[in-house]
């Protein structure tokens, strides 16, 4: 039963200070919400300018009991969310919890069952849910605009020193087993877009492993193969190595092809009897941030209850049981090819 009062206002309190929690309280204050409370264990590799004039708390109980905080935002690092998200939810507070929801399935029924008790609602971080090429993209799918979907394949590669420049990438939460890293869950993404773009995945196969010369001690490259209850099969492509960056998806229909590239934010699509490909181009101005400032917005219209979650708890689990299976189906090995066993395979 919900004891959430969809009336009731307070601070939101933010756990994690990293490059993401700030980006989330600029855009907070950005959107003229003001009332924000730190929850900090100290360890964060930025400078404190920007929190300056902020009420912090070290200990999570004391500010969930001291604050009643309307809304936890869990930025954190991986392993480290349901740390926080499970006593959040268990006090009623609403949560945009950051993706990938956890590193391991261990606790996430315990998140589930708080917040069947308290109500809370949660949003899960997948802003990519937010640009606006992968919207009209799935405008499009939705239309018939190729016809019906049967393969995709999406490429996410970006060189991981290069994220945070001031700190050393060995430390940060990507390539630490321990914090939740390595690619296939820092770089999740394509795994939740892929099911709100095509549907539920019903069987998984994949690699991942370390090809690169990161010295890092999780993987820095996956390889997945995703098939879906329709029939339509995706593969996607992850790697912290490569430079310059890409991120683009492709997906071909029984009637057309549609793109769409992260670079420029562009949907393209072409369809049988068309003469040239159509676009679909952001707004003039649009940028990366934009993204986050629309999740902000959507996420306190949820807190006020005047929204439902476009990417729910349930929406974060399925890509968290994506990203496992990918890791899973990696450590099983290779199937062999040698030139005496092909025969058996054939």
């Amino acid at each position: 039963m919900s004891t959430t009062d969809p009336n009731r206002r307070g601070p939101i309190l933010i756990a994690g200070l990293g490059s993401i929690g700030r980006r989330h309280l600029r855009n907070l204050r950005a959107l003229g919400w003001e009332d924000v409370v730190l929850y900090r264990t100290g360890r964060s590799t930025l400078p404190d300018d920007d929190l300056q004039g902020l009420p912090v708390e070290r200990d999570l109980e004391r500010a969930l009991a001291r604050w009643r905080p309307v809304a936890v935002i869990v930025a954190n690092p991986t392993a480290l969310h349901l740390q926080v998200a499970v006593p959040a939810a268990e006090a009623s507070c609403h949560l945009l919890l950051e993706k990938p929801i956890s590193h391991t399935r261990e606790g996430v029924d315990r998140l589930q069952a708080a917040v069947a008790r308290s109500g809370s609602r949660v949003l899960v971080g997948f802003q990519f849910r937010f640009h606006p090429g992968l919207q009209a993209a799935r405008r499009l799918l939705q239309e018939g605009a190729i016809g019906r979907p049967l393969a995709a394949r999406a490429h996410w590669g970006e060189y991981l020193p290069d994220w945070h420049p001031w700190e050393d990438y060995r430390r940060s939460y990507s390539a630490r087993a321990d914090l939740g890293g390595g690619v296939a869950l820092t770089l999740c993404h394509p795994f939740d877009y892929l099911r709100w773009l095509l549907g539920e995945v019903e069987a998984v196969s994949g690699w991942a492993g370390r090809l690169g010369d990161l010295n890092l001690e999780v993987e820095d490259t996956a390889e997945a193969l995703l098939r879906f209850e329709s029939g339509a099969l995706a593969s996607v492509h992850l790697d912290y190595l490569q430079r310059p960056p890409a991120h683009r998806l492709e997906i071909i229909g029984t009637e057309g092809t549609l793109r769409w590239d992260n670079a420029d934010g562009a949907v393209r699509w072409w369809r049988s009897g068309m003469e040239t490909w159509q676009e679909s181009a952001p707004p003039s101005g649009f940028e990366r941030n934009h993204l986050f400032l629309a999740e902000m917005r959507h996420f306190l219209a949820v807190v006020e209850g005047r929204e439902e979650p476009v990417c729910s708890l349930e929406d974060g689990v399925a890509a968290l049981d994506i990203c496992l299976a990918v890791k899973a189906a990696g450590a099983q090995g290779w199937l062999s090819l040698a030139r005496q066993e092909v025969g058996r395979y054939g």
